[in-house]
């Protein structure tokens, strides 16, 4: 039996707990810094061959603020050493915000990131033009199929007629440079990987949920198997809101909070096998304390696992339902509910 397969058996959190894995288990053989710029540590994007920051800038930051404060924001993290940007046509007016803050800035310090939620070609060819238009540039350093959840629509994506189709394309005509995507379920993702090779996995690597459902591990190890970098979103996620619970911040998860707590979550999905670079969550103030802790970075500690179990023990997992929950987007995808997370974020 396998080892995923016998902690799912033991039940979650608490099975985990019973088995008494040592922690070790949990600490991971962190990618090499590469260099550092500004204080800021980068590493190797895989098979690309280009650096970037062990955190990135998450556009969605930016929908809500007023295009001066955007403009402030992008400056002030180039500043610190963040060179990667990631944006996606469904967050908001995100990439509005971050085309004009961007102009000025030399095209070669950032390295730029875009999604599609199409999964046809001519609807990923229509969403690729109307980024590169709002974002006012003429390429993407990266181009990525934007939160897969079911096989059928990872199968989709790829079949001829496929929004694989555009990708290629693009990169022929040079406004794309590297393929990736983004997921929710173990499934999904592991069907996009064994029809394509892609540059980068951007998935959930989360203390909580890799501790306690092992949740994460299989898409991480094929990545690591095929070359692929390791993009960890939703590092700093406690968990769903509990019943009850005043919400602290208006936003469909619990977060880490402060810079000790900050460091922890965000250095252990750092510390993983293959994971490149990570993205906290879309409040500028969060991503500056992200910033903070990685100019800070070490490797996971056994000391700081034990800790991360404490705070993992009684924590609500999101990524539990949606793994069983994916079946539901079988028909009506993308226009299907998603009531936890209306975004569909990463």
């Amino acid at each position: 039996m396998k080892r995923r397969d016998f902690i799912k058996m033991a039940g979650g959190a608490a099975g985990v707990c019973a088995l008494g894995l040592p922690n070790s288990w949990f600490v991971g053989h962190a990618a090499p810094i590469a260099e550092t710029v500004s204080g800021m540590p980068y590493r190797v994007l895989g098979r690309t061959g280009v650096k970037v920051s062990i955190v990135g800038f998450s556009g969605l930051a930016l929908n809500n603020e007023p295009q001066e404060r955007c403009d402030r924001a992008v400056r002030e993290v180039l500043d610190q050493g963040v060179n990667y940007f990631d944006v996606a046509p469904a967050y908001g007016k995100a990439e509005e915000k971050l085309g004009p803050a961007l102009q000025g800035i030399d095209r070669s310090r950032y390295f730029l990131a875009c999604k599609t939620k199409m999964r046809d070609a001519k609807g990923a060819r229509e969403e690729l033009e109307r980024s590169l238009t709002r974002l006012k540039t003429d390429h993407f350093d990266l181009y990525q199929l934007h939160h897969i959840r079911s096989v059928e629509e990872a199968k989709q994506a790829l079949a001829p007629g496929g929004a694989m189709e555009t990708f290629l394309k693009a990169k022929e005509e040079g406004k794309v440079k590297w393929f990736g995507f983004s997921a929710h379920t173990t499934k999904g993702a592991l069907e996009v990987m064994k029809g394509f090779k892609f540059d980068t996995v951007m998935f959930p690597v989360n203390f909580f949920e890799w501790m306690t459902r092992d949740f994460g591990k299989p898409v991480v190890d094929l990545a690591n198997e095929q070359g692929a970098a390791i993009l960890s979103i939703k590092p700093m996620y406690h968990g769903l809101w509990p019943a009850g619970v005043q919400r602290t911040r208006q936003w469909w998860y619990r977060t880490s909070e402060g810079l000790d707590e900050v460091s922890l979550t965000v250095r252990f999905a750092l510390s993983q096998r293959g994971v490149v670079s990570c993205f906290p969550p879309s409040f500028l103030d969060l991503q500056n304390l992200a910033i903070q802790a990685a100019k800070n970075f070490t490797p996971i500690t056994d000391a700081e696992v034990t800790k991360l179990r404490s705070m993992a023990a009684n924590l609500i997992s999101h990524f539990d339902k949606e793994e069983k929950d994916y079946a539901a987007l079988h028909s009506g995808y993308p226009h299907a509910p998603h009531d936890t997370d209306p975004w569909g974020l990463v």
